[in-house]
């Protein structure tokens, strides 16, 4: 199998796909090192790797994020195409034909400009457009971001996956679903993998695989851990009060020196 349908087929096993997310090569790599079947980008946490916030970066920039990681690993790499960096349905389409020959497994769209969510017509026809574009290329991933937008309306999300599904999208996902009845609900109504994003007050992976979750990703969570012991390690230099984050280095030195060997 190819590397589209390696990570297509990873849907349909066993055990539930973690999908974690790289935020750049020594990330993906070390995350493959680790036994990771497959891995995907992360817009913020991309972003930030540039010193940028999340949503500032331009498509060409991500493409090429997206191609480089490919490169970098054997395993599946699905990016993050935040709303393929068009409104209307053309535009997704052309960011996704970029994308399928770039190596990527996958691809997702979101149904958010960046600055309101699109009518549900208008993004499924942009969902539409995607998997039209795609043609079976890369599995694509279609996104309804009601719930981390400041919109909570659970029917509505669902009535977007469902339309979403029918425009013919491979996994779906709605970031911002937390609790066992929200993630019940959401598997229930639909027939194709569902993605669930791991945050607070999320449930385990284990009760997640009990509700039908097909795909558990992390979004940019592993990135700001990173950055998170980066200010400590250097909080503790300033204070002058030991280096203590010389252990944690000998580790990631070991990891590095395994993962990129």
């Amino acid at each position: 199998m190819d590397v589209v349908e390696v990570f297509r087929s990873l849907h349909r096993g066993d055990d539930v796909l973690l999908l974690p997310n790289a935020w750049d090569v020594a990330s993906a790599r070390i995350l493959q090192q680790l036994g990771f079947s497959a891995v995907a980008t992360t817009s913020s946490g991309s972003a930030a790797a540039r010193g940028m916030l999340d949503g500032e970066l331009d498509r060409a920039t991500v493409l090429a994020h997206g191609a480089e990681l490919a490169r970098a690993v054997e395993v599946p790499v699905s990016a993050d195409l935040e709303n393929c960096f068009a409104d209307d349905p053309a535009g997704v389409a052309d960011t996704v034909t970029l994308a399928a020959v770039s190596g990527l497994a996958g691809v997702s769209v979101e149904d958010w400009s960046g600055q309101a969510i699109y009518s549900r017509a208008l993004a499924a026809d942009r969902v539409r457009a995607a998997v039209e574009a795609s043609a079976g290329r890369v599995v694509v991933t279609a996104r309804a971001e009601n719930l981390i937008r400041g919109i909570d309306d659970l029917d509505d999300t669902i009535a977007r996956l469902v339309e979403f599904q029918r425009a013919g999208a491979d996994v779906l996902f709605a970031p911002g679903i937390r609790t066992l009845e929200q993630i019940r609900a959401v598997v229930e109504s639909v027939e194709v993998p569902v993605n669930v994003l791991l945050v607070p007050g999320v449930p385990g992976v284990v009760e997640l695989a009990e509700l039908g979750v097909r795909r558990v990703s992390v979004g940019g969570a592993f990135a700001f851990a990173a950055y998170a012991s980066l200010v400590d390690a250097a909080r503790e230099l300033r204070a002058g009060h030991g280096a203590s984050f010389l252990q944690q280095a000998a580790r990631g030195k070991e990891v590095a020196r395994q993962a990129f060997g």
